[in-house]
């Protein structure tokens, strides 16, 4: 008896996962007795003795007919693994969304917040470089007034060190004349 790989032609080209999980749910779904997968499993077995295609449709037929198998029996149960198999692909594209949506949408969302997070951060920046330029504003009028505090602190010292002097030297002076002249 063929498996099920060997009762359809053409697909080797294809990739063999997804093959392999069509035919697993054909095989899972599988109709007891004659029907329609066992129909092309003896049409796979008259294929290798090189019969012509209709001669051997109509052998495969002609045999399954006498377990019961009608024209109507066959179209109706390919038909019912076409639906299996219809089943399989939506059970797929759902998959698929989710993992759009998990991996490329997921991601698709991580980097737009990521660049929003960059301008957030080059606005912080440039709020920080503000306060940075007008701290060194603070800084060059700072050093312009330290210097012209400091100019009037000394000159207020020297002012008063010469007025200093000058009265010490005066009362230095009057008590030298009055012990040189009060006896």
């Amino acid at each position: 008896m063929s498996t099920l790989i060997d009762i359809f032609s053409n697909i080797e080209a294809l990739d063999a996962k997804s093959v392999d999980s069509l035919l697993k749910a054909i095989e899972k779904n599988n109709i007891p007795g004659f029907d329609f997968v066992e129909f092309k499993q003896s049409l796979a077995a008259l294929a290798k003795m090189n019969m012509e295609e209709a001669t051997a449709i109509k052998s495969a037929f002609a045999t399954a007919s006498t377990v019961g198998l009608t024209k109507q029996k066959l179209l109706e149960s390919g038909e019912f693994y076409k639906g299996v198999l219809r089943k399989e692909k939506d059970l797929f594209d759902a998959a698929l969304v989710n993992q759009i949506k998990i991996k490329v949408e997921g991601k698709q969302n991580e980097v737009k917040k990521l660049q929003e997070d960059i301008e957030k951060h080059k606005q912080t920046i440039l709020q920080l470089e503000k306060q940075i330029e007008d701290a060194r504003d603070v800084i060059q009028s700072a050093d312009a007034i330290i210097k012209t505090e400091k100019d009037k602190i000394e000159l207020t010292k020297n002012n008063f060190e010469k007025a200093f002097d000058q009265l010490s030297s005066q009362i230095d002076v009057d008590l030298k004349n009055i012990n040189q002249y009060i006896a």
